[in-house]
């Protein structure tokens, strides 16, 4: 059994996953946010939570145990590029999870008032610039870029 393989194959299909609640989350935070859908989006960004910290564990055994070895990650600046970009992402989705959660906590009457989803907007837009870098630094690694 190739490990390396099995462990690139669940980090890229975590990364999928992310991606895709990412996108669900960005369609579903609009004006209008209102009742039930406030719950479906605080599920849905508990979800984005949970894939993320999956891609975190699972690209954290595949840099200890992936075919490379943590030495070639260590001295990588494409690999450290990578993780500021998606610690960059976690900290923009703070100020929007925050939101999410107060509004979820309001009830199922509350409607989202305009600002407040234009704000939260702000911060899914730069989720979504820093998210485009990401991919290209792991091209830039699977590459031999980055490698001092």
């Amino acid at each position: 059994m190739d490990i390396d393989l099995i462990l690139a194959s669940a980090h890229h299909l975590v990364v999928f996953a992310l991606v895709g609640l990412f996108a669900a989350e960005f369609a579903m935070l609009r004006p209008g946010l209102s009742g039930a859908r406030i719950g479906q989006l605080a599920k849905l960004d508990a979800a984005y939570g949970g894939v993320a910290t999956l891609v975190i564990v699972v690209g954290v055994l595949r840099v200890i145990f992936g075919a490379m070895g943590w030495e070639y990650y260590v001295g990588n600046y494409a690999f450290w590029a990578k993780m500021a970009a998606f610690l960059i992402m976690g900290l923009l989705t703070v100020p929007p999870t925050l939101a999410i959660r107060r509004w979820a906590k309001a009830g199922q009457d509350h409607a989202v008032p305009a600002d407040e989803i234009a704000a939260s907007r702000r911060f899914i837009h730069l989720q979504a610039g820093v998210l485009l870098l990401i991919p290209i630094f792991a091209a830039a690694m699977a590459r031999g870029y980055g490698v001092s």
